[in-house]
């Protein structure tokens, strides 16, 4: 839609920013904490960069008060963290660690104490490695009532604080990459069948997490984050057009479908079902995901990139197992499923150094999209740039790449507001500098840089904000009208 005049965001919109324990916490060891799956799946040669580790992070666990104080100065209005499951139950469940509900309640505090809304994600990848030890974790359905008496154990002491929960962070990635590419935890690949058994078993322990929740605070909002990449055919030729239909069902409906509406997509569980894939459920548990689709109270996105869809013929190009982790340009490799779709670049898009696509318009297709099909707000849980950063002799650190990448897509954002989309928050990824996962400390996501590299020896941890904390507080102090 083109619109000659627009009013912007909302006087209520929430300018944030976001983070994940394991990514910025460390004191992996620390008051009674026991030990993730992450934990022991870096210790596995070759699966990080470097071989880097969350155990010191940029410690979060230590310096929170002094990051808060940050936010609060660049005047973010929300702050979206995870908390730990294992600070909770070190063992996923049994017994547990007052040390641990007292840490978040220090950091809920402290946000408010500078009028910050903690938005709470009650699952960001961390599961207890007890519980992969005892039952293989999210392959078994127990799974579902440990991760809800964990759930409920954070609303009772939390609720009366917190406003905003996400049950799950993109359970579309932590699955995928678990079970199919063999990339995070448990380091399984193809296995086919497991993954929507897997997926089946995240839905509804979200689905009755959500029921816990409005059973004791009904005016509380709640939803999912998920990793939201719209795809385009890549030309008009029908066979492209029906694998981007194909991918869509596949790669992003059969998620978004069970947030929103509660059911899964007809065509891709009958594709399932023909290959004998398809996860076994019950009545009960879909009346669970039904109910709890019909109580959620926005949608969350995480968006970095847009996908290309192309039909891809029986015998071609299946998973590669491979991601770009080293931030070398260019060697990312196509990724398929034969007979249905597969993923080639974008020749009129730009990439970051670990080939992920530079989509500005791809958010506003993502709000676009959710409006649309389901009719629900939307959080924008995630958004951010990775990239090299220097720190200058002076302790200052330019980042203009990062200011134009979210100066384009808070514009596009802001069209999305002006099209109809009803858009409650917009959080970057990140506020200081983290553990990127795979990919070590080398991507740099933050407004602060923290002078810590791979090497944890060396890691003094200082705090800098750069060129774009500066920028971003100029973003909110104007309500997005400057940019």
């Amino acid at each position: 839609m083109y619109f000659e005049k627009t009013a912007g965001f909302p006087d209520d919109f929430l300018w944030g920013s976001a983070s994940a324990a394991y990514q910025i916490e460390g004191a992996d060891r620390e008051d009674g904490k026991g030990i993730s799956n992450w934990d022991e799946f870096v210790k596995i040669p070759g699966k990080t960069f470097k071989g880097t580790t969350g155990a010191v992070a940029v410690d979060f666990y230590h310096h929170y008060k002094e990051d808060i104080a940050r936010m609060a100065e660049m005047g973010l209005k929300t702050y979206r963290f995870s908390i730990a499951w294992t600070r909770i139950y070190p063992q996923g469940n049994g017994k547990v660690n007052e040390t641990g509900l007292a840490f978040y309640d220090n950091v809920i505090n402290e946000c408010l104490k500078y009028g910050i809304e903690p938005m709470v994600t009650i699952y960001h990848w961390d599961m207890p490695q007890a519980l992969e030890d005892a039952y293989h974790g999210w392959e078994n359905p127990q799974i579902i009532e440990d991760f809800v008496t964990y759930a409920v154990t954070l609303f009772e002491r939390y609720g009366d604080r917190v406003k905003y929960w996400i049950t799950m962070n993109e359970q579309n990635i932590f699955t995928s990459m678990g079970w199919m590419e063999g990339l995070h935890p448990p380091g399984k690949t193809d296995q086919l069948k497991l993954f929507y058994q897997v997926n089946h078993h995240a839905n509804v322990a979200h689905a009755r997490s959500v029921l816990e929740l409005k059973k004791r605070f009904p005016h509380a909002m709640v939803g999912a984050s998920f990793a939201f990449s719209p795809c385009y055919a890549i030309d008009c030729r029908p066979e492209n057009a029906m694998a981007k239909a194909d991918f869509d069902d596949l790669r992003n409906y059969w998620w978004l479908d069970i947030y929103g509406y509660g059911r899964y997509p007809k065509s891709a569980m009958k594709y399932l079902k023909s290959i004998d894939c398809a996860p076994d459920i019950t009545a009960d548990e879909m009346q669970d995901i039904r109910q709890a689709a019909s109580l959620i109270d926005f949608m969350g996105v995480n968006y970095y990139q847009t996908a290309v869809a192309e039909y891809n013929d029986i015998y071609g190009v299946g998973a590669n197992h491979e991601v770009n982790t080293t931030g070398e340009k260019g060697t990312a490799k196509i990724s398929g499923v034969p007979g249905l779709y597969k993923n080639p670049a974008n020749p009129y898009l730009k990439t970051t150094d670990w080939d992920w696509t530079i989509d500005p318009m791809g958010i506003r297709m993502c709000c676009r999209t959710i409006t649309s099909r389901y009719d629900l707000p939307i959080i924008i849980s995630e958004n951010g740039l990775g990239a090299f950063d220097k720190l200058e002799e002076d302790k200052t650190i330019h980042d203009p790449y990062r200011i134009e990448y979210l100066r384009a897509h808070i514009a596009e954002l802001k069209k999305a507001v002006a099209d109809g989309c009803e858009v409650l928050a917009y959080c970057t990824w990140s506020c200081t500098d983290l553990l990127s996962w795979l990919n070590g400390y080398q991507k740099r996501y933050g407004f602060i840089y923290v002078e810590r590299e791979e090497d944890d020896a060396s890691a003094t941890l200082n705090r800098y904000p750069k060129d774009s904390f500066h920028w971003y507080a100029e973003v909110i102090k104007t309500n997005g009208q400057n940019l």
